[in-house]
């Protein structure tokens, strides 16, 4: 039967091709650390890889048309004072990421526009609070500026990123080694090294739901799926590496065997297409599934082979991804030799138009709310975006720490003081097609400092939050119609 339902499936058929190496990114002094951790982090405008640094922790921060040989002097990002552990790109600012460390602190920074010209050395936000080092950054999917920190001081800090404050502080057995928020970020799951996995409420740090998952010693990984369910990789008490499935309440719905290796196996989940891939530390193969609402849950879909093993790797977000070539996903794999490698995931398809069924509407780069809202006990899931459109990442505001402000919040430009005192007419959406980004509304030509091209896109923000508004709307209301008398 699990036969039948993979064959129906549309990604019966995804395969994966390396680029060449001249596409990719080579010369990298990649880290030596022994640390269970991707070591890599994508998104549509740049790779960072954390790398060896003499005397301190620093990543490198490459744009990713700068490909092929990476210069031995390139800028790097190096304000910690001892080895980079973690690097994540914030979902909603293609310019910030944070770096977790073993000097104990948690660090934001903001890459200038186009790329580093020099090292970076001064973080614009600065999040200490971990007694030990800090192994684990995750960011909330909807929410700004909430940030998800854990260290070997066997703690898990929320923090406010905009404000530096930790908003949240839990104390667990044992060290937590992974961590995963839901769909609307309201709980996440965290493995930990006592073997337990536990549900956890993000603002009041309650531990909603725990259980035993897989029996061995060593590192689970743990992922929250769009449908509530959570998704374990571990080993069993012989070893074996595994894979589950667990349901809202943490019982078992499916555990199965993968093979005898050792390295610990980073799931990827795509929640557009309900496929999760798997990649092993030290693996030289990528194992991808679609899980579905039907037994058996887990459908085998196929395996990406190469030669050489993966010393870590990283995961473009889907409005990174090139849909004129069919791509469904795309990895870059770090060679132990110092080779970043791309590796587009494609289902062929001979229409040159463009796939609606290979494209649902994806997590965009606008949050559903602000930091505040969410502290309040808002929750709602990622604004989505089509696909259909070629992706343009929304020009972000530079960071500014602020004591007990909102850092990351979206700013409109302020008029240079020539123009302080002149007015623009309001613009119609319905007309902004027509006008090329240095024409006025009337037909005049702009005042200085206005910027045509930030008014456009702050239109296209706003119809996409309406949208996702409208959509939540027409859910509501069919669920309060269930309940009406008939």
């Amino acid at each position: 039967m699990s036969f039948r339902v993979v064959r129906q499936s549309r990604f019966r058929h995804v395969f994966g091709q390396a680029l060449k190496k001249e596409q990719c990114y080579d010369n990298i002094r990649i880290t030596k650390s022994s640390w269970d951790s991707t070591f890599c982090t994508v998104n549509p405008k740049y790779v960072a890889i954390i790398t060896e640094a003499a005397g301190g922790g620093a990543f490198l921060v490459v744009p990713l048309d700068k490909m092929g040989r990476v210069d031995r002097d390139a800028p790097i990002v190096g304000g910690h004072k001892a080895v980079v552990l973690d690097i994540q790109w914030c979902p909603h600012n293609d310019d910030v990421i944070a770096s977790a460390s073993e000097d104990c602190t948690v660090k934001v920074w903001q890459i200038p526009d186009g790329g580093l010209m020099h090292n970076l050395e001064e973080p614009v936000v600065d999040l200490v609070a971990h007694q030990r080092r800090v192994g684990l950054v995750v960011w909330h999917p909807s929410a700004q500026n909430i940030l998800l920190s854990a260290g070997s001081d066997n703690k898990i800090f929320v923090w406010n990123v905009g404000t530096g404050e930790a908003v949240m502080e839990l104390e667990f057995p044992d060290i937590p080694l992974s961590a995963s928020w839901s769909w609307d970020g309201s709980k996440f799951v965290t493995s930990c090294k006592d073997r337990k996995v536990r549900i956890v409420d993000g603002r009041s740090g309650r531990i909603l739901r725990e259980a035993f998952a897989h029996e061995g010693t060593k590192p689970v990984q743990v992922c929250y799926l769009r449908n509530n369910t959570i998704f374990s990789t571990g080993f069993s008490k012989m070893s074996e590496r595994q894979y589950a499935l667990w349901d809202g309440h943490l019982n078992n719905v499916v555990m199965q065997e993968l093979d005898s290796s050792n390295g610990v196996i980073f799931p990827f989940y795509d929640p557009d297409t309900g496929i999760i891939y798997l990649c092993g530390k030290g693996d030289s193969a990528i194992r991808y599934f679609e899980i579905t609402d039907e037994s058996p849950f887990i459908h085998y879909l196929n395996t990406y082979q190469s030669s050489d093993p993966q010393r870590g790797i990283g995961w473009m977000p889907k409005r990174g991804i090139n849909v004129n070539i069919c791509e469904i996903a795309r990895f870059y794999k770090l060679h132990a030799k110092g080779l970043c490698e791309v590796i587009p995931m494609t289902v062929p398809r001979k229409s040159e138009l463009f796939q609606d069924d290979l494209y649902p509407e994806t997590v965009s780069d606008i949050p559903a709310l602000t930091a505040d809202e969410w502290l309040e006990g808002k929750n709602l899931p990622p604004v989505l975006i089509s696909m259909k459109d070629a992706h343009q990442s929304s020009k972000k505001p530079d960071m500014k720490l602020a004591a007990k402000k909102n850092v990351l919040a979206k700013q409109v430009r302020k008029p240079t003081s020539q123009s302080s005192q002149s007015t623009t007419s309001p613009i119609s959406p319905n007309n902004q097609q027509h006008m090329s980004p240095g024409d006025s509304p009337g037909g005049a030509s702009l005042p200085p400092g206005v910027d045509m091209q930030n008014i456009l896109d702050d239109i296209r923000k706003l119809k996409i939050i309406v949208k996702g508004h409208e959509r939540r709307i027409k859910s509501l209301e069919e669920k309060l119609s269930m309940y009406e008398p008939q």
